[in-house]
């Protein structure tokens, strides 16, 4: 996957309200996110590293017990093995996240 083509990437769905478009290479696996109003990914950790940015509409997203509403532009890095939950507010809202290494199970 060379070009990223976003019109033409199925979805998959994560969550009730929440599903993503990936793309990935051997190294990094870049998640578009979409959340719809009122959505919640709970708090969880895992072993891949995790930054991202919103791209539109607002998060408020906790890591390591800190939350901070975010908006677009807006950027966060969290470590692997570190909690973290995400909700979105009244608005839909587009994140990228990038994890290394490679989620297999964002592979579709």
């Amino acid at each position: 996957m060379t070009f990223i083509d976003l019109e033409t990437r199925a979805f998959k769905q994560l969550l009730p309200g929440i599903r993503i478009q990936t793309f990935w290479g051997e190294q990094q696996l870049l998640s578009f996110v979409s959340f719809a109003a009122h959505s919640t990914v709970p708090a969880h950790s895992h072993v891949y590293e995790q930054s991202g940015t919103v791209l539109a509409g607002e998060i408020e997203l906790a890591i390591a017990g800190e939350a901070r509403r975010l908006q677009p532009g807006d950027s966060y890095l969290i470590p692997a093995h570190v909690m973290h939950s995400t909700r979105s507010f009244d608005a839909i809202a587009r994140v990228l996240d990038v994890f290394s290494p490679v989620r297999a199970d964002y592979q579709y």
